[in-house]
């Protein structure tokens, strides 16, 4: 991947400034043509080991620079070594600093848990099925992808988030989250923050791969003593879907701040659907009632 970065930076940028007529009516009209989807790609994700995180900070950093985030300031917030406190529109990548600390009963001293988080990319996203406009989409690398044109800034998609990932900014008022570099997938490139990570506690491919790569991982923390090792969001749950950015944990995901049981509010909307029905039923019978008693008694 290092060669694909270094062969695009020798090319030369095209002209952006239109200089015929042709070229500028072309431009008008382009955005109205139908156009066909692009291609289906296998999924990508990421597969982030939190046993190697070492709290460096890079994907944040690489992240931001390359998406051109602003900065978050330099406030402290006295959670450890935390300084962005969670994600948001300007932070698409957060590490997040668990220090356990021993009661001084015995041995243990105590451990420090490190997780870079990001957004989850589900196989099934709750924020899509909320977003009223289809600014949020799967694209074609089964990544999930906020149209920021598209979006009108309604928040449906952060009520319906059970990880918090998605905010909307205070600048243009649309909702933005991690798009897993789609424009870097575009041109072959492995996304900023896995490309920065010194340890390759975030890995990036297609999912198979990934699974695979992580299983074996989880083997070989069980065979070296490491028994709480386990995967979080690899296979889907019997109330949400497969995560296609998912983790390797050594303690509960409540620890991590990640939801024990995540829940697809969908799952509800049936009942709600059902009651909303009968309530309609109801008011209907009940005009009806009064329009014929009305007429009785005149």
């Amino acid at each position: 991947m290092t060669t694909r970065e270094k062969e695009l930076a020798t090319v030369a940028p095209g002209r952006d400034v239109p200089r015929s007529l042709p070229v500028i009516l072309d431009r008008v009209v382009e955005p109205f043509k139908r156009v066909d989807a692009p291609e289906s790609k296998p999924a990508t994700g990421f597969y982030t080991d939190t046993t190697v995180c070492i709290g460096c900070k890079a994907c944040e950093v690489a992240c931001k620079q390359w998406n051109q985030l602003p900065a978050d300031g330099f406030a402290w917030t006295g959670n450890s070594y935390d300084n962005t406190g969670e994600l948001s529109a300007t932070s698409w990548r957060h590490v997040k600093f668990i220090e356990q600390l021993s009661d001084g009963g015995g041995a243990d001293p105590g451990r420090w848990l490190m997780m870079s988080d990001v957004c989850k990319h589900c196989v099934t996203a709750p924020c899509q099925q909320a977003c009223p406009t289809g600014a949020i989409i799967h694209n074609e690398f089964g990544n999930v992808y906020i149209q920021p044109d598209i979006c009108n800034g309604c928040a449906y998609c952060i009520a319906a988030c059970p990880f918090g990932v998605i905010t909307r900014s205070s600048f243009d008022g649309h909702a933005h989250k991690c798009t897993l570099c789609f424009d870097r997938q575009r041109d072959g490139l492995v996304p900023a923050c896995a490309k920065a990570c010194p340890t390759e506690s975030i890995q990036f491919g297609p999912i198979d791969e990934l699974l695979e790569r992580a299983r074996k991982r989880v083997e070989e923390l069980h065979r070296h003593g490491v028994g709480e090792a386990y995967l979080y969001g690899d296979a889907p749950g019997r109330t949400y879907s497969q995560l296609n950015s998912f983790y390797l944990l050594v303690d509960r995901p409540s620890v991590y701040g990640l939801p024990d049981m995540p829940v697809n509010p969908w799952l509800a909307m049936r009942g709600d659907y059902l009651r909303s029905v009968l309530c309609a039923l109801v008011s209907i019978a009940v005009v009806l009632a009064a329009l014929l008693l009305e007429r009785g008694m005149a």
